[in-house]
């Protein structure tokens, strides 16, 4: 499977409420995930813990999806650019953009930054 097609399977796994599912079978024990703010959390432990709370903060999910992907398969590179649209447990609804640099080690996510609107 290329990195491309890994990519696309962690957001058609995402789009279908299978997040965390996703999460435990493409993220390496070791990943950094990296927020725009700079902000870094390093291993799997600590960003499964982080992907719940956010998870928890949550009320309703109107809408998601991928813009675009692209992966450089020599490089072990993918980005995506995804939107979600949510009403948070505040009241609150955001329609959130980002891109993700994904950069993998075999088959698991061994890095991942992201770039979205911090204003937001």
């Amino acid at each position: 499977m290329s990195y491309y097609d890994k990519a696309k399977d962690i957001y058609d796994m995402s789009a279908q409420g299978k997040m965390l599912e996703a999460f435990e079978k493409y993220y390496h024990k070791d990943v950094e995930m990296v927020e725009a703010s700079g902000e870094s959390r390093k291993g799997k432990d600590a960003n499964r813990k982080f992907e719940i709370e956010f998870m928890n903060m949550i009320k309703d999910v109107h809408g998601s999806g991928v813009k675009a992907i692209t992966s450089n398969e020599k490089e072990a590179t993918t980005m995506v650019e995804s939107w979600m649209d949510v009403t948070m447990k505040d009241g609150k609804r955001n329609k959130m953009e980002e891109v993700a640099v994904q950069k993998w080690k075999g088959d698991q996510i061994i890095h991942e930054r992201f770039y979205y609107d911090m204003g937001k």
